[in-house]
């Protein structure tokens, strides 16, 4: 009768599915009671306790001669240390910066920090596409940070954060989608076709200030003919 508890070599059909539903409802309770952080935010601690916790209740479920009272136990033991890590982290500083990464700054005061990206291993088509889904640009942006989560946050600069052209009632001019001109030192041949030549291209770059395109970390045009510049770490 109780055999999917107990577990059994040729446990029925019925005998999975109520495991099913116990595991899960079990599983679910559990989240419950560690709180909304695990999830929401992921880091090492909570990536461990899904792994584990998946890898201990799963095994019964494909495993019916497996008895079921073991793993569940086993993962209240694991949630519990879980909870204790976390109530630990919260109050202890010290321990907290072991278990959970701190946040990177990605671009201070506009720069993106070549350094930063390569710690963070963030590519520069990743923070555009990021900067991208927060509707923001470049030349807004006056920090960018990689949060512990994983998320980036954008803090703009003081003169786009207030007032803005709708607020003022003002016609703007579309920005569109910002081509990479200059990577890293290296010019982007192909994106730099599209938008006119290379000889053009040093131009700009002695315009803006810079004696060649080996001095810029990244360099982008959007629809608007707008160019964003952002030097390379030992450039000021």
């Amino acid at each position: 009768m109780f055999e999917f508890w107990t577990g059994a070599p040729d446990l029925p059909v019925y005998g999975f599915l109520i495991r099913a539903l116990i595991v899960y409802v079990y599983v679910f309770i559990m989240v419950k009671l560690l709180g909304q952080r695990s999830m929401n935010s992921i880091n090492p601690i909570d990536f461990i306790f899904g792994v584990i916790i998946g890898d201990i209740v799963g095994e019964p479920l494909s495993s019916g001669d497996l008895p079921l009272g073991g793993p569940l136990a086993a993962a209240a033991l694991i949630a519990g240390l879980h909870l204790a890590l976390s109530v630990l982290a919260l109050h202890t500083p010290r321990f907290r910066r072991v278990i959970e990464d701190e946040p990177i700054i990605l671009v201070r005061h506009g720069k993106i920090l070549k350094k930063e990206m390569k710690k963070a291993k963030v590519t520069i088509e990743s923070l555009l596409m990021d900067l991208r889904l927060l509707e923001a640009d470049l030349k807004e942006v006056d920090y960018a940070i990689l949060e512990a989560n994983g998320q980036i946050s954008v803090i703009k600069q003081s003169q786009y954060q207030s007032v803005t052209a709708q607020d003022m009632s003002l016609s703007t001019n579309p920005k569109g989608y910002p081509t990479v001109l200059i990577e890293d030192g290296n010019i982007i041949l192909a994106n730099v076709k599209k938008v006119g030549t290379v000889e053009w291209l040093r131009e700009q770059v002695t315009k803006h200030g810079y004696g060649s395109y080996k001095d810029i970390f990244l360099m982008t045009m959007d629809e608007g003919g707008q160019i964003y510049i952002s030097p390379q770490e030992n450039q000021t």
